[in-house]
């Protein structure tokens, strides 16, 4: 059944993967599990941190909450003119258009709401618990907190108990990970953390960097104890293999790699891209890899088991942002029952959005309609439940080929200089003189007071220029896969195109895909067939588990950097972190064994 195990004996996974940690961060969910499981645990990439001081304003309970742009005019009409060329496609009436009359009836799709396309039940999230559980004795409390406790939330929850000695007290756990971090009530004095954001660190004047790698590192941590078992004091017999997105940059690697060598004190580890191991676990070797997350999409070409860096494309739009795109469909067509829904600043309606789009959603002609329940979540109250009719169905994932429709820029971009390697990271840069930009003043340099800034307004090189356009998906493939210039090779990969991330799931996208990309090839190539694979694992977890295979074959490990070559090299205590050569980092992702 497990393809993977068909190609490597079930042995090997379980001498080689019962020591290898396998890790595939994204924006919004991170897929970790030892190699030798069928499937990882996935889990919301999140952290909710307690605040302290009542006196905080303004009061936050989502870190980029101060962050979210409101839709200006001309997105709004960009969007409106997206939602009629959909309804065009679809057969569907435009956007405003009122229907007197039915002389003409409309194919309608009824989805019942007790057998759903994909089986899910629906499902009513609960208010977490943020008090700690002080039942049982304290000896076996100390135990456990020894065996699945980090040093950190221990140190944190022994000085909550010196400032409130009466045990009688609830106490408010220090910080909360995963899917209960984003099921906490507004009310409650925590703000939720997203490390990664968008396909890169989610370093911000509101959030350091310094917040951004210790939240990494304390989510990590949560789930190597809580998850996997595996203790600090077992990690030197641990190594692990990090399937990082295409839209990393070197420096976010070489954090990424102190966190795990330096502070989770794994013994190895090594770096591999999520292209090519999603090729690995579909067992494939040459395949345009489409890899469709929650927050941003990525398309890249693998030419026999080696990326083509030139070919990869970042698209600023995914999952989250259909999910929000349905919302604003239903609130536009009045069938959203009167509720305070709020993706961005309620988390746990986020939740509640992406369960409706994976249930509902689907691409088809004609009106797609269903009759679903939206549950409501107000200020720590129980759940309410909605039952209601689901309109234009088939709109918000096509929102892919049209991302004006999403509206896809939430956030303004990050300080995306902060990540570029100016130079060798061997050398000390804060007393380097850097050119200036002529149109930022002298004043900005004259400290280091807000070092953001002042790496926000470096002029920067990059020696792989990673590509983000505003474009559709099926533009975005075609462009990637001509850019490899090569006729075979585009015939190859336009009939070897690999959809992978939970939005592959999608009934009718694999169609949709292949018939958009057909008409947008230029009709001056000779490419007259289109094709996507079906993938043999599921597409959700498919990088992991290319991450998993790649680590077992990977047996004599010559491209694996350990902990202690890691820290002698790569940290000079006198001068801050220092790193090793971005060369020979960014040639990590290529030292692959081809079997």
């Amino acid at each position: 059944m497990d393809y993977s195990k068909s190609v490597i004996p079930s042995h090997l996974f379980g001498d080689r993967g019962s020591n290898l940690v396998v890790i595939n961060p994204g924006s919004a969910n991170i897929r970790i599990g030892l190699a030798q499981q069928d499937s990882p645990f996935s889990i919301p990439h999140c952290i909710a941190r307690r605040t302290t001081g009542a006196n905080q304003l303004p009061r936050k309970n989502v870190q980029d909450q101060m962050l979210n742009s409101q839709v200006t005019t001309a997105q709004h009409v960009e969007r409106e003119k997206a939602y009629d060329i959909i309804a065009s496609l679809m057969k569907i009436p435009f956007l405003d258009e009122e229907v007197v009359n039915n002389s003409h009836p409309r194919k309608m799709g009824r989805v019942d709401v007790l057998s759903q396309q994909n089986g899910k039940k629906e499902i009513v999230y609960s208010w977490t618990d943020v008090f700690q559980n002080n039942s049982g004795s304290s000896m076996a409390l100390e135990s456990s907190s020894h065996k699945h406790e980090t040093s950190e939330s221990l140190g944190l929850q022994e000085s909550n108990g010196e400032d409130k000695p009466d045990s009688s007290e609830p106490k408010y756990k220090e910080y909360i990970c995963g899917e209960e971090a984003m099921r906490i009530s507004p009310t409650e004095p925590y703000c939720l953390r997203r490390p990664i954001r968008r396909g890169h660190l989610n370093i911000s004047q509101y959030y350091p960097m310094q917040q951004v790698l210790e939240d990494l590192q304390a989510i990590w941590d949560w789930i190597l104890i809580d998850k996997l078992h595996i203790p600090h004091s077992e990690r030197n017999m641990y190594s692990a293999l990090i399937v990082v997105p295409e839209t990393f940059d070197n420096r976010e690697i070489k954090e990424i790699l102190s966190i795990v060598l330096r502070d989770l004190r794994f013994s190895s580890a090594v770096v591999h891209q999520e292209g090519l191991a999603a090729v690995f676990g579909n067992g494939l070797s040459t395949a345009c890899v489409v890899n469709i997350g929650a927050q941003v999409t990525s398309v890249i070409c693998v030419e026999d088991g080696v990326a083509l860096p030139h070919t990869q494309i970042t698209l600023r739009f995914g999952g989250e942002d259909v999910s929000r795109c349905l919302l604003w469909t239903q609130r536009h067509h009045q069938t959203w029952p009167p509720i305070h829904t709020d993706a961005l600043a309620k988390p746990i309606d986020l939740l509640m959005l992406n369960r409706l789009k994976e249930s509902y959603c689907q691409i088809y002609e004609g009106e797609v309609e269903a009759v679903g329940v939206v549950h409501s979540y107000e200020d720590g109250l129980p759940p309410g439940s909605h039952k209601t009719r689901l309109t234009a169905l088939n709109v918000a994932p096509m929102g892919l080929f049209y991302p004006t429709l999403l509206v896809p820029d939430v956030y303004p971009p990050p300080p995306r200089s902060w990540f570029k390697d100016y130079e060798d990271m061997l050398e000390d840069t804060w007393h380097f003189d850097f050119p200036r930009r002529p149109d930022v003043s002298d004043g900005l340099y004259s400290g280091i007071n807000n070092p953001l800034q002042m790496w926000d307004n470096y002029p920067y090189m990059s020696n792989q220029q990673k590509k983000e356009d505003n474009i559709g998906l099926a533009e975005a493939i075609t462009k990637s896969i001509l850019s490899t210039g090569r006729i075979d090779l585009q015939r190859k990969l336009f009939c070897s195109m690999q959809l992978i991330g939970g939005v592959a799931l999608t009934t009718g996208l694999i169609s949709a895909v292949e018939e958009r990309v057909l008409h947008a090839i230029p009709s001056n190539e000779a490419i007259d067939t289109v094709e996507v694979l079906q993938s043999r694992t599921n597409p959700l977890v498919v990088a992991w588990r290319g991450g998993a295979i790649l680590g077992v074959i990977d047996y004599g490990r010559d491209a694996w950097i350990h902990r202690e070559d890691w820290i002698q090299n790569g940290i000079h205590i006198a001068g801050g972190r220092k790193y090793k050569d971005s060369y020979y980092l960014q040639a990590q992702p290529m030292c692959y064994i081809n079997s």
